[in-house]
């Protein structure tokens, strides 16, 4: 039974609200067929809308077999509407491209039945209004009554309870719309029918029910139904509906098929469809794939620059940091507003000044603990290093047998000592081997997170070609170029190359002078062979044995010492070469500079070595005692003596000596030509000779010292000098032979004299306070240590765990490195001003440009 209660249906529209129903309240009998009436716009299609599900009402209740709607969902209504309603529209509503068959069968989709069901279903329903033979034709093929019928079959096939039709003969002819009807009632016989007509013929013919609609009200309804005694017993239906509420539901397969059906029935627009839509598919996929690979490539080059480029700040500021602070300084102030036309004076020389006497240091040791302590700095940082002086001395034999340093800074020293040159002079090759001897041969890896030995950030950047990455703390690997090579100054530290090759190369490039060298010749040597290399780490406080007289004398100082060292496993720990790496080809950057890996187990080895140590042990009990020499520590503020209180001193120690002791001191300046003689020999014999002459005896000299016996190449050098260069070159190498032809004139002098008579001759001399200061300075015993109890430590090879001399923050991402900066920031706003942290971020400097690009 269908009923109505006091249906009420408003339409908002803007301000305005319509009542399409008002209060309409009808109930239906199972089977009979009512037809609605009524002028357009009265509410009749609103009304069978609302019968149907296919409209909400405002206000009221629709009873469906005894049970209220007002509470029924979207859901609800579908499956309402599926199994209990079927429609008949003016218009058919057909779909062109389908059969009549494919028509009908739609109706069942929906119900989960199966194909051959839904298809034998279809052709009953079509042979029940007549189009048995019809099956196989188009709506197009067929006339408006054909197609009503094929409308009416689709909303039969489902055995609905309720048959909808609205307007269904207002676009027939007068007797295709007679055919129409007879089936509406032969129908009606036992379902319930329900037709909108403005046809009162038709209607007051067919209908067994006719209800009149006004303004949204029922005013005449010709049969109600008000009782079960106003129809006949089979009239009444008092059972729920037979067809269950099963949910509407469409299979996928079946979705699938309608939908290559009706793509398949229009090829030419499926197929333009399906091309302009291709190429909007893959326009968006390739935008998102290179915009993907573009993202992946920027934060793979931002991983593998900052690990390259990690944020450093030092225990002490360089000269670098030191100036671009003064110049960042200069540049955040207020500019003048200076008149055009004019230079105008800036005064920065005192500042500056100002800025390079004092050099800043930075409190590691509090910032270590703040970086320790910080959630924030483990969530934007990859990994915090701390960086300490502690030495890395290993060793290696060349094909010679001779022990050669690993680090350069030492092996460049050995150099210059054998070429008889000072590290320090300057020399025109001086900055070229001081640039060398910065180079670290042997470097230490990142290390990685939760105790491993390798960061990822290096992994992933080299390729091993032969062994496998370091375990322990005594292995490394070997790092070549992208070409399997390395230079041949690290192959000289590494000992592959003779030492005594490397002192030849030096002499010819400082002298000028050509090796022949083939450069198609190429040394090389099998991975096996470099991997079977022996390596040996000394600790710095096995460098040092005790003497007899109490004091350390430095083992490496000697050949012989170096290879008691070398040979001794108790003073040397062997250090084993375990693979060979090289940087992978899309590698963006290289974290590794040196030739050797090694890993952090390995520094905190070396660390723990001179912890335990007994010299580091002995001089931390003696922090005012130098170990090494006996002597006390100069304290923080020295004596400064008078010229008076020298002279004094001097002559109190020259009291306490005896005579064999006084008499040596005394023979040695007594031979020693003062200041004035030597500059008087110098004038003399620029004046008396002629440059050519001073020329010649300048290049014999430095042959004889360089070892040299073509002369030709340092003939060129001093031609190219000016007579002023070259009289200061003269000057400075003429003095040496000078004080040396006046010490062995004197000291025959004195060969035959006695002790006595030396001091006699020495004290026959009057001497002035000047003279008493000179010897003071010369021969005056050192009181305190030239050393410190710091740089003790250093040299022993400890190290204070908590107080670094550098700090390395490496990074993922440029926004990551930012987030530090002000971690920073904000760590100097809640620290002293002497406790903040200076630095200078140059890649920042570097980058501040690129990154926008980059961010764009």
């Amino acid at each position: 039974m269908l009923e109505l209660k006091n249906i009420v249906k408003r339409y908002g529209t803007g301000a305005d609200t319509v009542t399409a129903l008002d209060g309409v309240s009808i109930t239906f009998r199972s089977n009979e067929f009512v037809s609605i009436l009524g002028p357009s716009g009265c509410g009749k299609t609103t009304l069978l809308n609302i019968i149907g599900g296919l409209d909400h009402y405002t206000d009221g209740d629709l009873v469906i077999n005894g049970k209220s709607t007002k509470n029924y969902t979207d859901r609800d209504f579908d499956t309402y509407r599926n199994h209990s309603i079927g429609f008949v529209f003016q218009s058919y509503n057909l779909i062109p491209h389908q059969t009549v068959l494919s028509n009908v069968e739609l109706a069942l989709t929906l119900s989960g039945v199966s194909r051959a069901e839904r298809r034998r279903r279809a052709a009953d329903a079509l042979r029940r209004v007549g189009l048995g033979d019809q099956l196989k034709k188009k709506p197009n093929q067929m006339s408006g009554g054909q197609m009503q019928r094929v409308a009416i079959a689709r909303a039969l096939v489902n055995d609905p309870d309720i048959l909808l039709a609205d307007e269904p003969t207002g676009a027939l002819d007068s007797e295709t719309s007679v055919q129409i009807m007879d089936i509406l009632r032969e129908i009606s016989k036992d379902k319930l029918v329900i037709m909108v007509t403005h046809n009162p013929d038709l209607a007051t013919e067919y209908s067994t029910r006719i209800i009149k609609v006004l303004d949204g009200r029922v005013t005449d309804d010709s049969s109600p139904y008000s009782g079960e005694d106003d129809v006949p017993a089979e009239n009444i239906v008092s059972t729920p509906a037979k067809h269950p509420e099963k949910k509407t539901s469409m299979s996928f397969f079946t979705a699938l098929a309608l939908s290559f059906n009706n793509l398949m029935t229009k090829k030419t627009r499926t197929f333009m469809t399906s091309f302009a839509g291709s190429i909007g598919i893959i326009g968006i996929a390739l935008i998102l794939s290179v915009s993907t690979g573009v993202n992946a490539y920027i934060n793979q080059v931002q991983e593998d620059t900052l690990s390259s480029y990690p944020l450093t700040i030092n225990s002490e500021s360089d000269m670098v940091s030191i100036l671009a602070n003064f110049m960042g300084r200069q540049a955040e102030e207020i500019s003048r507003e200076n008149e055009e036309g004019y230079v105008y004076s800036r005064n920065v020389m005192y500042d500056m000044m100002s800025s390079m006497s004092v050099k800043e240091s930075n409190n590691l040791r509090a910032f270590k603990e703040y970086l320790d302590s910080s959630e924030d700095v483990k969530k934007y940082a990859s990994l915090v290093k701390y960086g300490y002086a502690s030495s890395l001395s290993v060793y290696a034999k060349d094909p010679s047998g001779k022990i050669i340093s690993g680090d350069m800074n030492e092996l460049m020293t050995d150099v210059y000592s054998d070429l008889g040159v000072e590290s320090g002079s300057a020399s025109t090759y001086s900055s070229t081997f001081t640039s060398m001897a910065s180079f670290s041969v042997w470097q230490e890896m990142l290390p990685g997170e939760n105790g491993e030995l390798i960061s990822n950030a290096v992994t992933d950047q080299y390729d091993v070609i032969s062994g496998d990455w370091p375990k322990n703390y005594d292995e490394a690997v070997l790092v070549l170029s992208a070409n399997n090579e390395l230079s041949d100054y690290v192959l000289y530290s590494l000992g592959l190359k003779p030492y005594e090759e490397m002192v030849e190369i030096m002499k010819a490039a400082m002298v000028g002078e050509e090796l022949d060298v083939d450069e198609e010749q190429y040394e090389r040597w099998s991975f096996d062979d470099m991997m079977d290399r022996e390596y040996r780490l000394v600790h710095a406080s096995d460098k040092f044995q005790h003497q007899a007289d109490g004091t350390y004398v430095d083992l490496t100082a000697t050949d012989t010492g170096m290879s008691y060292l070398f040979t001794n496993d108790e003073l040397s720990t062997p250090v084993k070469i375990v693979g060979i790496i090289r940087p992978k080809e899309d590698a963006n950057a290289a974290t590794l500079t040196g030739a050797i890996a090694y890993t952090s187990a390995l520094t905190a080895h070396i660390i723990d070595y001179a912890d335990k140590n007994d010299l580091v042990t002995m001089q931390m009990e003696n922090k005012d005692t130098d170990i090494f020499t006996g002597l006390p520590f100069e304290p923080l503020e020295p004596v400064q003596l008078t010229d008076a209180e020298k002279a004094e001193h001097i002559k109190e120690y020259f009291g306490s000596l005896d005579t064999n002791e006084l008499a040596d001191i005394y023979v040695d300046i007594l031979c020693t030509p003062s200041d004035e003689y030597v500059e008087g020999a110098l004038s003399q014999m620029l004046a008396t000779s002629t440059r050519e002459d001073n020329q010649k005896m300048i290049i014999a000299l430095v042959a004889e010292k360089m070892g040299v016996t073509d002369t030709s190449s340092v003939e060129g050098y001093f031609a190219a000098m000016s007579d002023e260069e070259f009289n200061g070159f003269f000057r400075e190498n003429a003095k040496e032979g000078i004080i040396t032809q006046y010490r062995d004139a004197a000291a025959a002098r004195f060969t035959s004299l006695s002790d006595d008579q030396v001091i006699g001759m020495f004290t026959q001399t009057e001497k002035s306070e000047a003279d008493y200061v000179k010897y003071y300075e010369a021969y005056m015993p050192d009181e305190y240590s030239s050393s410190t109890y710091e740089e003790n430590l250093k040299k022993l090879g400890y190290v204070d765990r908590a107080s670094p001399t550098s700090i390395s923050i490496y990074v993922s991402t440029f926004n990551d490195k930012d987030e530090i900066s002000d971690i920073i920031a904000q760590y100097n706003n809640s620290v002293p001003e002497d406790d903040q942290i200076k630095y200078t971020d140059y890649f920042a400097l570097m980058i501040s440009s690129v990154s926008t690009v980059i961010n764009a």
